[in-house]
C-alpha cells in the first residue's frame, strides 16, 4: 500500500531524504510502499537479487553475514540492501526481521531516478569523498589554510617598548591590536623603525599612538591570491584574518612564500644536505604544516602517508651517511629496514619509529660492535627530528633486532613453526619490513621465502587472522558508533586502533594467504583483488571503506594542526555532520564483514 501521511512525515525526518523539497518527497512517497514483517521473517538472504533499498519505520532488523555472524542490528531510520543496489550484485548479507517491523521499500528504480536528481542523495549513497584538485598552490587553498592562528596581540594602551619586547621575544614581525569591540589596528616593525626610531618616539606611550588604525583585512574563506593581490597593491606584508569583529589570524609575506616554497619534494633536498641530525630536525619541524597543508589542498590519503614517509625515509638515508662519515666504512654489507607505519609508507603527523638491521652472515662479533654504534647514531638521530623512540623497544639498537641474515631466517622459521601470542605480535610487525638503505639483496630472499612457508602453514595462518582480529571496528548495538568509554579520550572513537588497523591487519592476512610482496595496506587490497582473494565488489568496498576511515583521520590531525595543537587520533564523532557519521558507520561495518569472512575461514569472495 502506499505510504500513509504519518509515514510521509517520518521520512521528511529521515536523511538524506530530509534535504527534499515537499512535492519532490510527496512524489517519492507515492512511488514506495509500506511492508510489514513479522518477527523471524526474513527480508532477504545472501544471494538473492535486491530490488528495493529498505528504511526501518519499526521494529529492529539484524543484519549477518554468511558465516551467521551479526554485523549490525538496525532500528527505525536506518536504512539497508543499497550495497547490493549500487555494486549491482547478489546481496552477501542476510537481513532478518528478529521484532515485528514495518519496512519501507524503494524500488531501485525509484533510487536511481532520486540519485539523479538529487546530488544531496547521490552523495549519501556514495561512500567515496568527491575527488578534489591536487594543486597546492595560492589559486586553490584558502586563507584558512594559510594563516597563523592565534596572533600575537595586545591592548590599545599598552606601552610601545612592551609590545616590542613581545614581538622579539616571539620573533615576529607584527603584533595586533585589539579590545573588547574586535581588532582595532596592527603595529609592525616597520612601524617600529618609521614610527619609533626615527622620530625618536616616546617608547612609554601607547601602541594606539602609532598603531595602522582599521588595517586591511580579509576573512577565512577568501583565497591565497586575495592576500597576494592585496599586499602587491597596496604595498604590505600583515593582513589580519578577522570573522564577524573577531580576529582569527594573520597571513604575512612569509607565510605565503612558505607555501610555495613548503612541498615534500623541498624538505627531502634540504635534508639530503643537512650536515647533522640538528639541521634535519629544523625541516622535520615543518612537517605538520605540510601535512595540513596536503589535507586541505584535496589530496588522496595514500599520496599524503606516502609523501610524509618519504621524508622519514629521507632522514634516515641521511643519518646512515652521516654515522658512516663518523664511524668509517661498514665492514660488512647490512640492510636497514623499516616496519609499522613508516615500513607501511602510511605516515602521519604521529610517528615513532619501528626498525632493524639485517647484517651480512659474513659479519663478526666485533662488526656487530660497528653496527650497534651504528644503530644508535641512527636511532638517536630520528628521536631527535621527531621519530620518537619505540615504546616497544623494536628498534636496532636492540641487539635482539641487529643480527645476521642466518639468525633472521630462524626468527622468522620459529615465529611460523610455533605461532605463539609473542610470536603472532612479532610476525605481523615484522611482515611489513621494508628496505631503506643498504644492500637490498639481503631481504629479497628472505622475504620470498617466509612468504611461501607462512602460506603454507595452515596453523600459522589460523593464528595471524586470530591476532588481526583483536583490533575490532567500533561498532554498537543498532549500528552506533562505540567510543571510548573512560579515560583521558572518553567519548572519542580511536581512528588509528579501531579504525585504520583493523584494515591494515586484514591487509597483511590477505598477502600471507596469496604470499603477495607489497607492504602498503592499500597495495596489499588492490593486489588481494587481483589475485582473486577479495572479489571486485567485495575490494571495492573494503578499498572504500579504507579511504573514507584514513582520510578523515588525516582531516581531524590537519584541523588540529592548525588550531595550534599536537596531532592525534581520537576524533569526537560529535564534530561530523549526519552525512560523514553514517558513512563512517557504513565503513566500519564493511570492515567488520571482512574480519567475519576472514575468521570463518571463507575469504572475501562472497
Amino acid at each position: 500500500m502506499t505510504l500513509s501521511a504519518p509515514l510521509v512525515q517520518f521520512l521528511a525526518s529521515v536523511h538524506p531524504y530530509d534535504s527534499l523539497e515537499r512535492p519532490a518527497l510527496d512524489a517519492l512517497a507515492a512511488q514506495c510502499v509500506e511492508t510489514a514483517y513479522s518477527g523471524g521473517q526474513t527480508v532477504f538472504n545472501t544471494g538473492e537479487v535486491v530490488d528495493s533499498l529498505f528504511i526501518v519505520v519499526s521494529g529492529e532488523i539484524e543484519i549477518t553475514d554468511d558465516a551467521g555472524v551479526q554485523l549490525s542490528l538496525l532500528g527505525p531510520r536506518n536504512s539497508f540492501g543499497e550495497r547490493a543496489l549500487l555494486r549491482e550484485d547478489a546481496a552477501s548479507r542476510t537481513a532478518t526481521a528478529i521484532s515485528d517491523a514495518t519496512l519501507i521499500r524503494m524500488p531501485s528504480a525509484v533510487l536511481f531516478e532520486l540519485m539523479n536528481a538529487s546530488p544531496k542523495v547521490a552523495r549519501f549513497f556514495d561512500r567515496r569523498r568527491p575527488a578534489r584538485a591536487d594543486r597546492k598552490d595560492l589559486t586553490t587553498l584558502r586563507v584558512e589554510e594559510l594563516m597563523t592562528r592565534n596572533p600575537l596581540t595586545c591592548a590599545p594602551e599598552t606601552a610601545i617598548r612592551e609590545a616590542a619586547a613581545r614581538m622579539h621575544d616571539k620573533r615576529i614581525s607584527s603584533i595586533c591590536i585589539v579590545d573588547e569591540a574586535g581588532m582595532q589596528g596592527i603595529l609592525t616593525v616597520r612601524d617600529m623603525n618609521g614610527k619609533v626610531v626615527a622620530q625618536n618616539a616616546d617608547t612609554g606611550a601607547p601602541v594606539s599612538t602609532i598603531m595602522t588604525a582599521s588595517p586591511l583585512t580579509l576573512g577565512p574563506d577568501a583565497l591565497g591570491t586575495d592576500v597576494l593581490h592585496l599586499m602587491m597593491e597596496r604595498g604590505i606584508g600583515h593582513v589580519p584574518i578577522v570573522e564577524g569583529k573577531a580576529l582569527v589570524g594573520i597571513v604575512t609575506q612569509t607565510d605565503l612564500t612558505r607555501v610555495q616554497a613548503l612541498s615534500s619534494g623541498v624538505l627531502v633536498g634540504r635534508i639530503s644536505q643537512a650536515k647533522d641530525a640538528a639541521a634535519m630536525a629544523r625541516v622535520t619541524a615543518e612537517i605538520p604544516q605540510l601535512l595540513a597543508q596536503l589535507v586541505g589542498s584535496g589530496n588522496r590519503q595514500d599520496v599524503i602517508t606516502r609523501l610524509i614517509t618519504d621524508i622519514a625515509d629521507t632522514v634516515t638515508r641521511r643519518l646512515l651517511a652521516l654515522a658512516e662519515d663518523s664511524l668509517g666504512p661498514a665492514p660488512v654489507p647490512y640492510l636497514w629496514l623499516a616496519c609499522g607505519s613508516q615500513g607501511r609508507q602510511e605516515q602521519t603527523g604521529v610517528s615513532d619509529q619501528d626498525n632493524c638491521l639485517i647484517l651480512s652472515d659474513d659479519a663478526s662479533e666485533a662488526d656487530i660492535a660497528y653496527f650497534n654504534r651504528l644503530a644508535t647514531f641512527v636511532s638517536d638521530g630520528l628521536d631527535a627530528c621527531g621519530y620518537f623512540y619505540c615504546p616497544g623497544d623494536m628498534m636496532a639498537t636492540n641487539p635482539r633486532w641487529c643480527q645476521p641474515l642466518h639468525v633472521w631466517r630462524s626468527y622468522f622459521d620459529g615465529w611460523i613453526a610455533k605461532p605463539n601470542p609473542e610470536a603472532q605480535m612479532l610476525a605481523s610487525v615484522m611482515f611489513d619490513l621494508r628496505p631503506i638503505g643498504g644492500e637490498h639483496g639481503l631481504y629479497e630472499d628472505l622475504l620470498t621465502d617466509t612468504l611461501a612457508k607462512a602460506s603454507k602453514n595452515s596453523i600459522f595462518t589460523a593464528h595471524m587472522i586470530s591476532n588481526s582480529i583483536k583490533h575490532m571496528p567500533p561498532l554498537g548495538l543498532l549500528r552506533g558508533l562505540a567510543t571510548i568509554r573512560s579515560g583521558e579520550h572518553r567519548n572519542h572513537l580511536d581512528l588509528k586502533h579501531n579504525g585504520v588497523l583493523p584494515i591494515v591487519d586484514l591487509g597483511r592476512i590477505y598477502a600471507l594467504q596469496g604470499r603477495l610482496k607489497p607492504v602498503n595496506t592499500r597495495a596489499r587490497l588492490e593486489a588481494a583483488q587481483k589475485a582473486g582473494l577479495l572479489s571486485k565488489s567485495g575490494g571495492a568496498d573494503l578499498l572504500d571503506a579504507y579511504d573514507l576511515i584514513a582520510t578523515l583521520r588525516l582531516e581531524h590531525q590537519a584541523k588540529q594542526i592548525k588550531a595550534g595543537h599536537k596531532p592525534d587520533n581520537f576524533l569526537d564523532p560529535s564534530e561530523l555532520s549526519d552525512f560523514e557519521r553514517s558513512h563512517l558507520r557504513d565503513a566500519f561495518v564493511v570492515v567488520k564483514t571482512m574480519q567475519s569472512s576472514v575468521s570463518s575461514g571463507k575469504g572475501a569472495l562472497g
